[in-house]
Order: structure tokens, then C-alpha cells, then sequence
């Protein structure tokens, strides 16, 4: 069984801090030890800042925009998709998941999930105290193992957790307050830092149940030959973060270990990888000729070799958990270099985190949220515009000296070139990869639905308490 080449992702649900990326309120010493083994990548972005539309680029190696539906959260995720699991079992792989999948959406078109088939039959005993899952991540591994005989796997660890809800205080014991340093759009008080204290316990259980599986691994003789990528959908569950375009939410955590691979352990590359880049790159390790997709591999990396890194990361978003009016979208696009971030905003006019009689949905809820609001109504607003507040048509920022994207260069005449330069490259490679907001129809996003339990619905009505029927 040495010869195989086997795979196992892990990725956790709303996560964008590590251990092994110098966070010390988070305990990862798994993740830690990966890395250190490995290879940490420092400039890894996702395509799309929620988990259904993100999970759907790592699965089929297309940027959101070329998934026509599956660019939306909580949507139908059209026919004619092929995804990493189905080239790797043509090719003879044992594939499987635990947990969570790809999601939330309806996948019908299909005869499982896309993330492979389902070994979710074990749970560990639900404990007061925790909104941890029941389901026993690493158990489900151990079974998927004994039932694939002797072919190499390819196995989809997805982690619910640190999606929110959490139970405040239960990572008070975890670590000092001191030990969060909190980013500058956040209010600079203990609530907050409580909060990610909890939002670290979580990861620390993705940790533990990772931990687990690599020990078996290691046990049956299969961790040396075994590719474990770790990584997030997007980024933390606090306001201004996930749901959102900016730096924070879309460049995420990726580790990536092999002994039998890994041609020099603790390497760091600050190289541009995007998630689209993950189905060739599995593919190439595993001898599958990739489809013709976006994605470049990243496997020369791992092996310390020379390869052509991405000059840009490609990102965009339209409907996500959105509560305005009609149900509409907050359409983005952005170009991310090796040093500034361009956002280009199509409805400025919009709300970027939901409609305030709603409750700003695109925004978990959360004490740090509850914070924000409790500040702004005593006439402290600069988190609230930070987090809430409509944001110009174009955005460009910095990135080596204002990772936070607090100051907005777009109206500087200094940037005027850079932001015309960046804005040819972002629009070029919309109309290049056939986005349906630039080269079809600009309202093509905003008449999908959502869907809950595979139903279209109105959030913008449900957050008002009535149901609508809408037709699309």
C-alpha cells in the first residue's frame, strides 16, 4: 500500500486563523506540526467568500462565475458538473466525506453530494455545554478506511466547525484575553476578544479530530504516502469579515503535507495560489489528466520544483444571505496582485452586509455584532460604517501596509493608473472566462433564488415574518 498516493482535505467551516500563522490564541498543533512538515502558503485565496460558492470552486476548479447558480449561497447547483471525487474514482481512488459537503444548496442534479459519498453514520455523544457537532469526524474516517480495501482514497474531511453558534464563554479556559490581538475594524473591547476565544475553541476541535486521523494513518502505514491539504472555505464569522470582500475573508489559511512529496519540510510560499488551482493540482498528483479549467497546479511547489506562479487572484460574490428588497444581490469583483487588492462594487447603492431593517443577514450573529449595534445606538459609528455601511463603487488598497483595508487609495491621483490598470486586468478576465454580469446579462445573478430545504424563498420576506412565493 506504500505505492499509493492518497489524499485527505481538511477544511473547516469559517476559519482564518492557525496556530502555524502566528495566532496565539489558537491552539492547532496538529495543523502546527503539518506545516512544519510541509508547506504553509501565505497568499492562498478563495474565489468567493461563503462556503457553498467557495466549496464549489475547490470541487470543480471554475470560479464562481462560470457555476452560473452555484455562484450564489443557498443555491440549485446546476447539471453537467464534474468534481474532483468523480475524476478520482474513474481513476480507481476509494473517495468519501464526512460532515460537511459541499453546502448549503440543492444538489438533486446529482446522485450524492459533490464531495464524494457519505460516511456520517457515527456520532460522538451530544455534551451540554457546546454547540460542537456530533458527528464523529475522525470515527467516520476510520470506518470510510476499513471499507475501501486496496485502493488509494481521496477523503474529504469537512469540519462544521467554528461556524457559528457558539457557547459564549466556553473558550474562556482556553487562553488569556490578552492573547487576541484584535484587527482595527473591530471595537477594541474584552467582548470581542471573548468572542474569538470561543471561535478558537472550535478550531482547536477541528485540530483534535485532524490529529486523530493523522495518528491512524500513521498506525496502518499510510500517513508517509498520504497528501493532507488543511484549509478554510472563508473567513472568520465576525463582522466585516466573512461574507465580505476584503482581505480578511478571502485569503485564507493552506497547508499542505507529504512526507513521501515534500522536497523541503517548513517551506513558506507567498506565491498567489487560488482554490480553483486545487482540483488540477490533486489531479496531477494523483497521474489524472486535469479538464480544461482555470486552475494551474501547485504540485511543483510541494515537490521543489520550478513552476509559473499566478500573477493575480480572480474573486467575486453576488447573492449570499442577503435581506434587501426583491431579494437582490450585492454584486462585487476583485483583482488581488502580489501587493494591492482592487474592488470594483456594482451597486453601490446596496448595503454590503444586508439591509438594516433586517438585521444586516449577511452578517452571523454574534456578541461582537451585538457589540457594534450596542455602540452605534450610544453614537459611537465607526465599527458600525466599517462593518455595515454602503462603500464606494471602486476600492483599492494596499495590502503590504494596510492588510486591514482601512484607507481606500482609489481617489488618491497617485493610484489613478494603478486602479485603471487593475480594472483592465479584473474586467479582461471577467469577459475571458465568460461572466454572465459582464458578457450575458447584468441581472442574471439577482433572479435566482434561494432555497431552503430545496424551496425558493424570500429572505428579505422571511426576516419580515411572512413567506413569498416568488416566481424566477
Amino acid at each position: 500500500m506504500a505505492s499509493k498516493k492518497n489524499i485527505l482535505i481538511a477544511i473547516a467551516d469559517d476559519a482564518s486563523h492557525f496556530g502555524c500563522y502566528g495566532y496565539d490564541f489558537v491552539n492547532t498543533p496538529t495543523i502546527d506540526r503539518l506545516a512544519a512538515e510541509g508547506v504553509r502558503f501565505d497568499s492562498a485565496f478563495t474565489c468567493n467568500p461563503k462556503c457553498a460558492p467557495s466549496r464549489a470552486s475547490i470541487l470543480t476548479g471554475k470560479y464562481s462565475w462560470q457555476l452560473k447558480d452555484a455562484m450564489n449561497h443557498f443555491c440549485t447547483f446546476p447539471a453537467g458538473e464534474t468534481f474532483i471525487p468523480d475524476y478520482l474514482e474513474k481513476a480507481g481512488y476509494f473517495v468519501g466525506y464526512t460532515g460537511k459537503g459541499w453546502g448549503p444548496g440543492d444538489f438533486s442534479a446529482y446522485a450524492r453530494n459533490p464531495a464524494g459519498t457519505p460516511f456520517n453514520a457515527l456520532h460522538t455523544e451530544k455534551q451540554e455545554g457546546t454547540c460542537i457537532n456530533t458527528c464523529d469526524y475522525a470515527g467516520n474516517f476510520k470506518q470510510f478506511l476499513e471499507k475501501r480495501g486496496d485502493k488509494p482514497f481521496y477523503f474529504w474531511y469537512g469540519c462544521y466547525e467554528p461556524h457559528r453558534p457558539y457557547t459564549v464563554g466556553e473558550g474562556k479556559g482556553d487562553g488569556p484575553l490578552s492573547s487576541v490581538t484584535l484587527p482595527p475594524y473591530l471595537p477594541d473591547d474584552d467582548v470581542v476578544r471573548a468572542d474569538f476565544l470561543d471561535y478558537a475553541h472550535e478550531i482547536a476541535w477541528f485540530d483534535r479530530q485532524l490529529g486523530e486521523m493523522v495518528e491512524h494513518l500513521k498506525e496502518i502505514g499510510e500517513y508517509e504516502n498520504t497528501l493532507i491539504l488543511v484549509l478554510s472555505d472563508n473567513g472568520c464569522p465576525f463582522p466585516r469579515v466573512k461574507g465580505q470582500m476584503y482581505e480578511q475573508d478571502f485569503r485564507l489559511p493552506l497547508v499542505a503535507s507529504c512526507p513521501q512529496l515534500i522536497a523541503e519540510r517548513g517551506t513558506i510560499c507567498t506565491d498567489i495560489i487560488n482554490f480553483v488551482d486545487i482540483l488540477p493540482t490533486l489531479l496531477d498528483y494523483a497521474g489524472v489528466a486535469p479538464p480544461a479549467c482555470e486552475g494551474h497546479s501547485f504540485l511543483p511547489v510541494l515537490c521543489g520544483e520550478a513552476y509559473t506562479p499566478n500573477s493575480y487572484a480572480f474573486l467575486g460574490r453576488e447573492k449570499h444571505d442577503n435581506g434587501r428588497e426583491n431579494d437582490l444581490g450585492y454584486p462585487v469583483r476583485c483583482v488581488r496582485d502580489e501587493r494591492y487588492l482592487l474592488i470594483y462594487n456594482f451597486e453601490p447603492e446596496r448595503y454590503p452586509a444586508g439591509n438594516p431593517e433586517t438585521g444586516f443577514t449577511n452578517c452571523d450573529s454574534s456578541p461582537t455584532k451585538d457589540l457594534i449595534l450596542a455602540l452605534y445606538e450610544r453614537g459611537e459609528d465607526v465599527c458600525y460604517r466599517l462593518a455595515f455601511g454602503k462603500r464606494p463603487q471602486i476600492e483599492l488598497y494596499d495590502i503590504v501596509a494596510d492588510e486591514a483595508c482601512m484607507h481606500n487609495l482609489a481617489t488618491e491621483a497617485a493610484y489613478a493608473s494603478r486602479v485603471k490598470e487593475m480594472i483592465g486586468v479584473l474586467f479582461a478576465y471577467l469577459i475571458k472566462t465568460g461572466d454572465p454580469r459582464i458578457v450575458q446579462d447584468k441581472d442574471y445573478f439577482d433572479r435566482l433564488p434561494l432555497l431552503t430545504d430545496k424551496r425558493p424563498y424570500s429572505w428579505y420576506a422571511y426576516t419580515h415574518g411572512y413567506w413569498q412565493k416568488q416566481t424566477f
